[in-house]
């Protein structure tokens, strides 16, 4: 798998991340197990988890399979806080630098490679959250930061602050939902972004599974959309709209004789600003599908068909 740099800054990550929101829910240990032996084995180096996931089980495993399974040495990984088991968001330096002492016991590490800010949290001065990712990287907890979720402007900012006074930890990445499904992040996080430096790395690359194709003809007993926990959370992308896009993506994929799952990440990964779309799977079987996808890259015309009918760029940001 081939490596690209987080944004301005020296750190390379695989050009495909590996997201384990579901790690302790919808995937047991073994099966994690299974996704990052063959991840690894596939040159993948950037895993990606977050202190809230599953009650920070995703951490746990992630942890255990560190010790026992995988040179930590070989992986990037990355982690967030921001948000409290409540729900609650929370961007106090108080939360974060406890949530992050939390994640590192959880993974039994010393470090992180990367810390992200989950949410924005406007109850917080937006100083003082920042001033949590300098005392992260200053002890050594973490070796670089980002932001998560956060608008155009809120990037913006974020990284401004940073840059103003030397000593500052940059904010070197910005994870955020992008996929043909989901554009609305062009107009303006993409371009604050880019402007500061920060390397994209968007979540639910493939419309939160609908990109697939596994919706054309309804909904399979076993997927996302037909379980209670995931479901509020595809149907938006089930509508008309939607559907003739995945079409527009299914006839790329005959005419390439590629899957709909590889022309649709190939289409994200290879955007302005995107260092590595952050890929979930519920087992490793799905998860050799993606990394298939690694060798495709798209025609020109026929990424500029796919820009054609996804486009969201009319109207006000």
């Amino acid at each position: 798998m081939k490596e690209r740099h987080l944004g301005r800054s020296g750190l390379l990550v695989s050009r495909l991340g590996l997201g384990t929101m579901t790690w302790g829910q919808d995937t047991d240990p073994e099966e994690a197990a299974a996704q990052l032996a063959a991840f690894v084995d596939a040159g993948g180096t950037l895993v990606d988890t977050a202190d809230v996931y599953n009650g920070g089980e995703s951490e746990r495993i992630l942890g255990r399979l560190l010790r026992e399974r995988v040179d930590r040495d070989a992986l990037v990984v990355a982690t967030k806080a921001a948000i409290r088991p409540n729900g609650r968001y929370d961007g106090s330096r108080r939360h974060l630098l406890r949530a992050l002492d939390a994640s590192l016991d959880r993974m039994d590490l010393d470090h992180v490679d990367l810390w992200q800010l989950h949410v924005y949290d406007p109850g917080t001065p937006l100083e003082e959250t920042l001033s949590a990712l300098d005392e992260a990287v200053a002890s050594g907890r973490t070796r670089y930061v980002g932001v998560s979720n956060y608008a155009g402007w809120q990037v913006a900012k974020a990284a401004a602050w940073q840059r103003a006074w030397p000593g500052r930890a940059p904010v070197v990445s910005a994870q955020l939902e992008y996929s043909l499904l989901s554009r609305d992040i062009e107009r303006e996080v993409v371009p604050a972004a880019l402007d500061a430096g920060a390397g994209l790395l968007p979540w639910s690359p493939l419309g939160r599974g609908v990109l697939t194709g596994k919706y054309r003809t309804g909904i399979p007993a076993e997927s996302r959309a037909a379980a209670a926990h995931y479901s509020d959370f595809v149907l938006p992308y089930l509508d008309e709209e939607c559907a003739r896009i995945v079409e527009s993506v299914v006839t790329a994929a005959e005419g390439l004789g590629r899957s709909p799952l590889a022309v649709a990440l190939a289409w994200v990964r290879d955007r302005p600003g995107v260092a590595a779309p952050v890929v979930g799977a519920r087992t490793a079987a799905q998860l050799g599908a993606i990394l298939e996808s690694e060798d495709v890259t798209l025609p020109n015309e026929i990424r500029a068909a796919l820009d054609d009918v996804s486009d969201t760029s009319t109207g006000s940001p």
